[in-house]
């Protein structure tokens, strides 16, 4: 890809040097895209993504200081000229960081107008340039969506706003997004409610909200498939920040919510480990409650921090964290039917060089990649399989068969216990050998990553 641009001066393409690099800064040791690990590449299984709003926007601003970021397009002070220069730096690093999606937020690509005609031609100009590049580049975006947070006017929300002109407005923010969509091939579009909560219930009307916030996903839906954009529509849950509570609380919540406004049909899940780590769950276990509900969608890549209460977006490199997403993507024959890797994330606010950009997801990709093949031994030896069907055998025969079959009933099952002593009961049952299960995964964690 020739992007007639040097704005990531002295970076060449990264390239997988394998594990023995241990002090490659600018080299892939797990990642190397066309290995074939379980059956396809690499690149298949993960589809890693950057993010336009963290990565070219984000400024590494925290609660408590301005920002520090160093990049390359800072010399531009025109809005405009500003938001172009920085779609000509993103092909350039894209190309040179060897990915083949991004994702984007409306907002994030260029500034809004005094009226949303105006805020719409200065996107559309921004997206005119986008569509060239990928005409070039063959690059994709594996999802959009529009921010109704950040602006004043989302306030209270924007679908479950309780002013009328708002949730008008969002609507209509929402259908040139969605045409958007269209236009750059996205092949999933993402609602992720900013501040689609409450704060206190004594003012709230929490039916209602609900309700038109379903309104409006239906809408979104129905508008989509009337303009052709075939797109994998999901929702993002998150449990609270910036609202005291959101109602896609969780994966769980959300699926509840969906089934309840009819939305399970046309609607998967976009899940995120800093979020899981909020609602109080790990990872893991939301890509289990949405897989085990056939509604996986996509997953964006990042981590929290338990010493820290707010969403710090940090890039992933707990090996152990991402081994278990992966271990529940391959349980799923991949992320989802369209879904990838988002790194919604972004550097420390000391790690603050324009190259540390390059150097952070060198580091999210090196750990979803060293988590596949970990997962995928684990799989490939049937530890984890046969470990959890030896805990379950007892439903294989006998009482067991009798309640998995639903042959028996509540008679049936009175008369199998009444003389079952506590020895007896107590016999039925035998170790898990926990600890034993998690030193036996660290050894697979070592053992892989060494070969």
């Amino acid at each position: 890809m020739d992007t007639k641009t040097n704005y990531w001066n002295g970076i060449d393409k990264i390239q997988y040097v394998g594990h023995q690099d241990k002090k490659s800064s600018f080299g892939f040791q797990y990642y190397n895209p066309e290995e074939v690990i379980a059956g396809k590449k690499m690149k298949d299984w993960l589809r890693f993504s950057v993010a336009y709003w963290h990565t070219f926007d984000q400024r590494l601003v925290d609660p408590f200081g301005d920002g520090t970021a160093q990049r390359p397009y800072d010399n531009y002070t025109d809005p405009m000229d500003l938001a172009l220069a920085k779609v000509d730096a993103a092909f350039e690093f894209y190309d040179k960081l060897g990915v083949d999606y991004l994702c984007f937020h409306d907002r994030d690509l260029a500034p809004e107008g005094d009226t949303l005609r105006q805020t719409n031609a200065n996107l559309d100009k921004v997206v005119d340039k986008i569509v060239e590049y990928q005409k070039t580049t063959g690059m994709k975006v594996l999802w959009n969506t529009s921010n109704m947070f950040s602006n004043p006017r989302f306030v209270d929300g924007a679908a479950t706003s309780p002013f009328a002109d708002v949730f008008a407005y969002s609507a209509a923010q929402l259908k040139h997004s969605l045409e958007i969509g269209k236009r750059v091939g996205s092949e999933n579009y993402v609602f992720w409610g900013g501040r689609e909560g409450y704060e206190s219930l004594w003012n709230t009307n929490m039916k209602q909200e609900q309700e038109h916030a379903a309104k409006l996903f239906h809408l979104a839906k129905d508008y989509a498939n009337e303009i052709g954009f075939d797109a994998q529509m999901m929702l993002e849950p998150k449990p609270k920040e910036p609202t005291t509570h959101q109602y896609d609380f969780d994966a769980a919540t959300t699926i509840a919510f969906m089934k309840e406004y009819d939305l399970d049909k046309d609607f998967k899940l976009n899940l995120e480990g800093n979020h899981a780590n909020l609602a109080g769950h790990t990872y893991q276990h939301e890509i289990r409650v949405a897989r085990e509900a056939g509604l996986l969608g996509s997953l964006d890549a990042n981590q929290g921090d338990k010493l820290i209460g707010w969403d710090i977006d940090e890039f992933p490199s707990n090996l152990y964290a991402t081994t278990a997403a992966m271990y529940e993507v391959i349980e799923n024959g991949g992320i989802g039917p369209r879904g990838g890797l988002n790194f919604d994330a972004k550097p420390r606010r000391s790690s603050f060089e324009a190259n540390d950009l390059f150097r952070s997801h060198i580091v999210g990709m090196d750990s979803f990649a060293a988590g596949l093949r970990i997962a995928a031994a684990m799989k490939e030896d049937g530890f984890l399989d046969n470990l959890k069907a030896d805990r379950y055998s007892s439903y294989k025969s006998g009482i067991g068969a009798d309640i998995e079959s639903g042959k028996a009933d509540l008679k049936s099952l009175e008369d199998y216990s009444l003389d079952k002593t506590q020895a007896d009961l107590v016999g039925a049952t035998h170790s898990d050998h926990l600890e034993q299960v998690k030193d036996t995964i660290n050894h697979y964690i070592v053992e892989t990553l060494s070969k």
